[in-house]
């Protein structure tokens, strides 16, 4: 089963490399841009076929190692 991870800084934390990203794209001429957030993006494959067994394995390794949940949000997506 195929599992991915997005993580983002929570929109309470503040995002440096967002506001980097956002003032260099206006410097290219992308205009319209008004907030720029950015992440991670993990992409496991669990060797597990049931979908909650397989939500609950990753969840667990976003809370001890993947991702901060004290500053960052995470969203899982499994396919299989």
């Amino acid at each position: 089963m195929k599992a991915r991870v997005h993580i983002t800084l929570k929109t309470s934390v503040l995002d440096p490399q967002g506001k980097a990203i956002s003032h260099a794209l206006g410097a290219l001429g992308f205009s319209g841009v008004d907030d720029v957030r950015q992440g991670k993006y993990i992409e496991l494959e669990i060797d597990e076929t049931d979908p909650e067994k397989a939500h609950q394995n990753v969840q667990s390794m976003c809370e001890r190692l993947l991702a901060n949940p004290v500053i960052e949000d995470y969203a899982i997506e499994l396919d299989g």
